[in-house]
């Protein structure tokens, strides 16, 4: 595979991987705050959670997130 699309793979798993720990995150806060004895449903907590708004910030956290890394790997 060439350089320039392994680099473009590797940015891409390294994203998805803080956007998933981002949404896991959001998704265990939800659930716990929303579930307060009330019976609320984990399909009730992703519906809350999913949204256009946390798909951009997810997004730009993780590009952000990839550069940082990315830097601190290049320095160290």
């Amino acid at each position: 595979m060439p350089q320039k699309l392994t680099s473009v793979w590797r940015a891409v798993v390294e994203m998805g991987f803080i956007m998933f720990l981002f949404y896991s995150n959001l998704l265990m806060g939800e659930f716990i705050r929303s579930n307060n004895g009330q019976g609320k449903s984990l399909i009730f907590a992703l519906n809350d959670i999913f949204t256009v708004n946390d798909l951009v910030i997810a997004i730009i956290c993780a590009f952000i997130g990839y550069v940082v890394f990315e830097y601190l790997r290049k320095k160290l």
